[in-house]
């Protein structure tokens, strides 16, 4: 069965906001060297056995990989000319992360510069200004990541079941959600912008074609507790009318998307089957208000070791 771990948001959030800008200075360091994918594809962390992974960034002139390890606490920085590095995951300021990131860095010859200002937050500060005393609480972080682990799992399942145009499941560090979407084929009308210190050009090709998006946020600006989510954009007449599923699902008028507190699917006797109600039962709201191709999207969810079906 899968373990789904208790996420205290009280204990979570000092950890969880220094960890937010730890990702996302590692994450522009990505950003820096890899052409861009579509909507911004190239920028997100990945799950791994031990935490969460870049994967391979193709800098120069060698490419190297960063691992957050969750299970040794240390920032891992692996390059493909044999070097490796290690920085111990420990409280600090994020200004003193900012600096020992790109001094080791450097110290691998691996020199890269990137715009220092965080994303998606409401007046951002710049890393190096960030000199406050910084919490990390391993136990937190760990926490989190086996819940990451638990999600991946089950976003991987449902994101089997369609064969239309699909994300990977990926955590995107300027909003800090895990997040996994299935796209219409269509083109959407160009998005308004306006996302925190995020330019509209990049708001605006991510939101390029009809999407139901689904995912994970740990809590914070106001929501005081983990939840998953999902959303359609555009967002189709009667969607926040729409019956879903488990009956702890709701839809919160201000942020414009279904909520599913991330207790309700723990606590619940089979959390993996609530929490795919939960995604089957939006996505269906979704495509069906929206007039989606559904025939020529879905199919049958996949099963280890079984070729999909070639229909005739």
């Amino acid at each position: 069965m899968t373990h789904w771990p208790e996420l205290s948001y009280a204990r979570w959030a000092p950890t969880g906001k220094n960890l937010h800008m730890w990702l996302q200075i590692v994450g522009k360091s990505r950003l820096a060297w890899t052409p861009w994918l579509n909507h911004s594809w190239h920028a997100a962390f990945y799950i791994t056995g031990r935490g969460l992974t870049t994967s391979l960034i193709p800098a120069d002139p060698h490419s190297y990989e960063v691992v957050f390890d969750f299970i040794d606490q240390q920032l891992m920085i692996v390059v493909t000319d044999g070097q490796q590095a290690s920085i111990p995951l420990k409280a600090m300021s994020v200004a003193q992360f900012y600096e020992r990131f790109f001094d080791t860095l450097s110290m691998l010859g691996l020199a890269t510069a990137i715009h220092d200002t965080p994303n998606e937050v409401a007046d951002p500060v710049p890393f190096h200004q960030q000199t406050e005393p910084g919490a990390y609480d391993p136990v937190a972080a760990r926490q989190f990541w086996q819940a990451l682990v638990a999600m991946e799992r089950m976003f991987t399942a449902f994101r089997s079941g369609y064969i239309g145009k699909v994300s990977p499941v990926h955590l995107f560090w300027g909003s800090f959600d895990l997040a996994v979407t299935r796209f219409s084929g269509r083109t959407a009308p160009l998005h308004p912008g306006g996302i925190p210190a995020l330019p509209d050009t990049v708001t605006q090709e991510a939101y390029s074609h009809e999407v139901s998006s689904a995912g994970f946020w740990p809590g914070g600006s106001g929501a005081e507790y983990a939840f998953f989510y999902s959303y359609a954009y555009p967002t189709p007449d009667g969607f926040a009318n729409a019956h879903v599923e488990p009956a702890e699902a709701f839809y919160h008028e201000t942020m414009g998307e279904f909520i599913l507190p991330y207790e309700a699917v723990r606590s619940a006797a089979d959390p993996d089957a609530t929490l795919l109600r939960f995604l089957n039962t939006t996505y269906e709201a979704a495509a069906s208000l929206g007039q989606w191709p559904r025939e020529e999207l879905e199919c049958v969810p996949g099963q280890p070791r079984i070729p999909r079906p070639i229909a005739s």
